[in-house]
């Protein structure tokens, strides 16, 4: 007897070993047919696996988060076997599920053309309508390996000779395609629907490596239905019309060459947003009780040493020689507030202190990962560390999380959830210590009322770690802040307060961010806006255009009223006509135009048009004027 205990609690028992199609069969013939694989005792696995001993059981259907990703794997499974029967000579390598998708790499000597995948999109929709049966076979490795050779798949064979010893090979089966797969898979190619497309051709080395083959990849993307295809193609859509970096060069916000990989010309538009921001963030800061200090950029390579980033971190990090010495240019800002704590000696009355910084720092991405603003060499954070005690852990993490929702409600953005990522494989510090920061971290966000979901592994080398994820206007997320507990580098770098008792204590030190990188948030804020910021954000509010040269001296005076308000304005004279300059200040995204005409300069008027708006209000100049300035106070400020 077999005994199944379903999610609800309840137990089915089977004479038998039992499949889970078969459970689902017996539970009802609506789940029947909605099932897709089966979770056993926490694993997943094939619908038709076998169930030999008593287990906790869940079907998992087309509403379950994990069936995507199953689907997507079978999609990358479909392309491989479509390419195979089109063009035979073709080696498949690996083709896991991504994000939103899935990928093959292939190595074949003629290069793949865009009509070839219309191709293979329409056989993957053959093989759908064929409802080949996908079935799981289990073989010794040495007959895989001659079973592959003999069919030409030299990499295949080379993955199976690299899978250690004691890891089963698992084969699986449609029509006459053979992979090799840990699974799981679906039952059927049928199952797979028909809400997929394949999406680009891309270059990739054999085993991520530039000295092997370089191969062809195929990007696809799958769903459960049209729906959510055409809802995701539409969001790339509109993701292409957002690149910051098309908006930033059309805007004149920046631009980027080659002559300086991964750092930012910022242009004179473009400086103003940052500055804003900056000052925004400042006054936020200041309002919150934080000191800001400066450090510097070169820092001996043995303060990295000590605290642990130079074994961490050595190969992302620029250096330079200077006297026998082997500088590094900062990747990161905490080892240096340290050094400031430690100036002097500290007493519990000076804890919490909160320490910010505006701190440049550089790291060797490679060259292929640098994308515009998302992805730099150098770039800015809008870091702090807080030295407390542990007894203050959770007031100043429910006081971070307070400033750090408000702060992205200001930019926007309302919807934030929560990860909270536990200790890494390779960390530094006693597992006794990162209990008590995991404690500690857990016990504040309870506190602050925040929901989370679990990220393991991914807490920094030195303790635990809250990310914040930002959701855009068109519903893609964004990892912004961070908060991090560390008792580890204190007790590294030697830093220590006089507590009550009269003897020297640790202090605990949250590493906290609330923007992350200041470039890559204003590519994420360019994107989320169109470039269509809001009038505060703006770094060009207002242009006063006239229609007729009979304007021009009225002009003059209005631009100066809206400076002398702190209104960010310019003036637009030029021989052009009016319907000219409003197409070409619209595209610039500017948010606000005031007209002028004769007319308006012998009333002293102005007819204020909107960004997007096909009406415009006719207004008194102080009015106008006033109306503007309101608009233009940052939320910190109001």
């Amino acid at each position: 007897m077999v005994a199944i205990t379903l999610p609800d609690g309840s137990k089915r028992t089977f004479d038998g070993a039992v499949t889970g199609a078969e459970i689902a069969a017996d539970i009802g013939p609506g789940l029947a047919k909605a099932a897709l694989a089966v979770r056993i005792d926490g694993q997943l696995a094939d619908i038709a696996l076998p169930i030999e001993e008593d287990a906790a059981v869940a079907i998992v259907t087309g509403k379950d988060g994990e069936a995507l990703d199953m689907l997507r794997h079978d999609c990358a499974h479909l392309m491989a076997e479509a390419v195979k029967e089109i063009y035979p000579e073709t080696q498949v390598t690996i083709g896991p599920n991504i994000e939103d998708g899935f990928f093959y790499d292939f190595s074949r000597p003629t290069p793949f053309t865009p009509e070839d995948l219309e191709k293979i999109e329409a056989r993957m929709h053959e093989i759908v309508k064929r409802d080949e049966a996908i079935t799981r076979e289990v073989w010794d490795r040495g007959e895989a390996v001659l079973f592959f050779k003999g069919l030409g798949e030299h990499y295949k064979a080379e993955i199976i000779e690299s899978i250690p010893g004691e890891q089963e090979i698992s084969l699986y089966r449609q029509g006459d395609f053979i992979d090799l797969c840990r699974g799981p898979h679906f039952s059927s190619t049928a199952k797979i629907g028909k809400a997929f497309k394949l999406m680009k051709l891309a270059g990739a080395y054999w085993r991520g490596d530039s000295r092997n083959e370089m191969l062809q990849r195929i990007y696809g993307t799958a769903w459960f239905n049209e729906k959510d295809l055409n809802a995701y193609l539409h969001r790339l859509e509109e993701a292409e019309k957002r690149d910051h970096r098309r908006l930033g060069r059309e805007m004149g916000l920046f631009h980027f060459q080659e002559e300086a990989a991964g750092s930012t010309f910022w242009h004179d538009k473009g400086w103003t947003l940052y500055r804003t921001i900056q000052s925004y963030i400042r006054s936020r800061l200041e309002a919150s009780d934080y000191i800001e200090v400066n450090t510097p950029q070169l820092v001996d390579r043995t303060l990295w040493e000590k605290s642990g980033h130079w074994e961490k971190f050595r190969e992302n990090m620029f250096t330079a020689d200077a006297e026998e010495k082997v500088l590094a240019l900062k990747p990161m800002n905490c080892p240096c507030h340290v050094q400031i704590f430690k100036q002097g000696i500290k007493s519990y009355r000076d804890l919490p202190l909160r320490m910010a910084e505006f701190g440049c720092c550089h790291r060797n991405e490679p060259s292929g990962a640098l994308h515009g603003l998302m992805r730099a060499r150098a770039f800015t954070q809008d870091d702090a560390h807080i030295f407390c005690t542990e007894d203050q852990v959770t007031d100043e993490t429910k006081r971070f999380c307070d400033l750090l929702l408000a702060v992205y409600k200001d930019f926007g953005f309302t919807e934030v959830s929560v990860k909270f990522s536990d200790r890494p494989d390779v960390r530094a510090g006693e597992d006794r210590v990162w209990d008590k920061a995991e404690g500690a971290l857990l016990e504040a966000v309870a506190a602050a009322g925040l929901d989370y979901t679990l990220n393991p592994g991914e807490g920094a080398f030195y303790g635990p770690k809250l990310e914040f994820v930002l959701k855009d206007a068109i519903g893609r997320e964004w990892q912004c802040g961070t908060l991090q507990v560390d008792f580890v580098l204190p007790e590294r770098l030697d830093a220590a307060y006089i507590a009550e008792d009269g003897a020297k204590h640790r202090p605990v030190m949250l590493h906290r961010a609330i923007l992350g990188s200041m470039e890559r948030f204003i590519g994420v804020l360019i994107e989320h806006f169109a470039g269509k910021f809001p009038f505060w954000l703006a770094p060009l509010q207002v242009v006063v255009a006239t229609i007729t040269s009979d304007a021009d001296i009225y002009a003059e005076k209005v631009l100066a009223d809206l400076r002398a308000a702190g209104i960010k304005a310019v003036a637009d004279l030029r021989n052009e006509k009016i319907n000219y300059k409003v197409r070409e200040h619209s595209l610039a995204k500017v948010p606000v135009m005031l007209v002028l005409g004769k007319r308006e300069a012998e009333e002293g008027s102005v007819a204020l048009r909107r960004l997007g708006g096909k009406d415009q209000e006719v207004l008194a100049l102080g009015e106008a004027v006033n109306r503007l300035k309101e608009e233009a106070v940052a939320p910190a400020s109001a």
